[in-house]
């Protein structure tokens, strides 16, 4: 009979699993082994909230979770970090931990913490693994993660038990379960208020993204003249080329979107998760007609919900987009010189060698089918504005649970699910120094990734936030005076770039490498001061 570890690792892989991240304590040998021995990998990372993002990833660019581990106490409270990226960013993740056999739960003993308690409010379902029940578990954990909205689960192994014998309980799959169809009436309301609008604005969220309605939501726009703004995490849903596109909600330049979304005279929002952003950060005081799989999340005291259309949503926006609509009041001209002022702020100056031109530079230097991370910071809220994203898997990032340290694990998982196509990721020097230790796992697995390293030496978004504030820089600079950069980091080279030819050079070289490479650029923390925080007002 198999054991319980073999058994764990037989149904994951029969589930599609591929990977399982993590760092072992000496309970997990046995599934160690196991995986050895199947189809499922093992991936020994350097901390485990690391093995917790490549994870997330695995759950967006495939659609079967990755798995992670962490050990008792420690290992899982540095899991949780990963983990909780998972809830909140609506990815599917089966999270596993060590935890004390049953005649010790209420014990005193090293490292014990209530896994379950721990893990409660970062996961959709948390349960200890029994051994007679095995499969059903594991099966029940698919079943939580994927549907919607997916998230993360977690499922403790108790100590000592990977090598006993473990039944087949006979249980199969069970199908994730999506939202039901929209109610009739609310239909019918959608599109009466859509119709008795005069400039109604689309306002596109991370539920649309994972729904795949990209195309409806064009397709509305082209009938209508409505335009479009998108939160951060459904950055590619409408092309930057597009008539329709007006921008992305509260990153760099917002204000110039907002020149946009503040004339309207009603907010659509189409799948629009406020796990990004709330409404009321941004909308206009005018009514709101919330689309999504969810109930709308709205202050009633401020602000009047038109409609509240709840259920599958491409059903819904199928039915908005196939009514009988006319053009509205949009002026097509205006929505253009709005855009276009925007895309010119973003672009680098002349001869400038700030963020603004790493940033050109990688976008000509990685094909357009390739994938970019990013960590949070400053330089997310550039890229999430100025990069050209042709579909939202081209562009990762964490925008509801906002980890720093997300950028660089998140590259290594991206290029595991997807070997054949190109990964770069882009960090600052603060989300760098959390994950530097993962330079170490990319070059294990020779992963060609090319991470872009923007040096500035400070916490740039906090350092202008304090100054916005009239506070004097304080506590942000990461460096000492006798910083000197370094030629490699756990065997990964570093390539140095102080100037645009530099850097021209060092990403050409890096795309060429046959594993992973760090281009150190140099820039200019000051040239964020205007571009970020200008919020979503004109």
């Amino acid at each position: 009979m198999p054991t319980v570890a073999e058994r764990v690792v037989a149904t994951l892989e029969a589930m599609g699993v591929r990977y399982f991240f993590g760092i072992p304590g000496g309970n997990l040998t046995d599934y160690m082994d196991a995986c050895r021995r199947s189809r499922v990998r093992f991936v020994l990372v350097s901390n485990e909230a690391a093995g917790g993002f490549m994870a997330t990833v695995c759950g967006r660019l495939t659609g079967v979770p990755g798995a992670c581990f962490g050990t008792f106490g420690p290992g899982a409270t540095n899991l949780s970090t990963g983990v909780g990226c998972a809830l909140l960013d609506r990815l599917p993740c089966i999270a596993f931990t060590d935890v004390v056999p049953d005649a010790m739960m209420h014990r005193t003993m090293q490292m014990h913490i209530d896994h379950q308690v721990l893990f409660a409010p970062i996961t959709k379902w948390t349960t200890r693994l029994p051994t007679d029940r095995v499969k059903a578990t594991l099966y029940h954990a698919m079943h939580v993660a994927t549907s919607e909205p997916p998230g993360a689960v977690h499922i403790g192994l108790p100590a000592g038990v990977g090598g006993s014998e473990a039944p087949d309980d006979g249980s199969a799959p069970e199908p994730p379960i999506g939202p039901p169809l929209p109610d009739a009436g609310a239909l019918g309301r959608m599109v009466e208020v859509f119709a008795g609008a005069k400039r109604p604005v689309l306002a596109a969220g991370w539920t649309a993204v994972r729904a795949g309605v990209g195309p409806l939501l064009l397709r509305l726009a082209e009938r209508t003249g409505a335009p479009i703004v998108l939160t951060p995490m459904a950055k590619g849903l409408c092309p930057e080329t597009h008539p329709a596109y007006a921008g992305v909600l509260n990153h760099a330049l917002s204000n110039f979107a907002a020149r946009t979304h503040q004339l309207a005279d009603l907010v659509v929002g189409v799948g629009f998760d406020p796990v990004e952003l709330n409404y009321e950060d941004w909308i206009p005081d005018v009514p709101v007609l919330h689309i999504d799989t969810a109930p709308a999340d709205l202050d009633l005291d401020r602000y009047t919900l038109a409609g509240d259309v709840v259920g599958d949503l491409r059903a819904s926006l199928e039915h908005l987009a196939g009514a009988d609509l006319g053009p509205t009041a949009w002026d097509a001209a205006e929505i253009a010189r709005n855009r276009e002022a925007m895309f010119a702020g973003l672009r680098p100056p002349a001869g400038s060698f700030g963020p603004r031109a790493v940033l050109a530079g990688l976008r000509d230097a990685l094909p357009r089918d390739g994938i970019l991370t990013v960590d949070v910071g400053a330089h997310l809220h550039l890229v999430g504005q100025q990069w050209t994203t042709p579909e939202p898997d081209g562009l990762l990032m964490t925008n509801g649970w906002s980890s720093m340290g997300f950028g660089i694990p998140s590259a290594i998982g991206a290029k595991l699910c997807r070997p054949d196509v190109p990964v770069a990721c882009v960090t600052g020097d603060g989300g760098f120094l959390m994950m530097v230790g993962e330079m170490a796992t990319a070059l294990r697995l020779g992963t060609r990734v090319v991470f872009v390293l923007m040096t500035d030496r400070s916490l740039s978004l906090i350092r202008i936030k304090q100054e916005r504030k009239g506070y004097p820089e304080f506590g942000t600079p990461l460096y000492g005076e006798g910083y000197a950069p370094s030629k490699t980091f756990f065997g990964v080279p570093v390539l140095e770039a102080r100037d645009a030819a530099e850097y021209r050079r060092a990403l050409a070289d890096a795309f060429a490498a046959d594993g992973p490479v760090i281009v150190e650029a140099f820039v200019d923390t000051r040239e964020y001061d205007d571009l970020l925080l200008k919020g979503n007002r004109p």
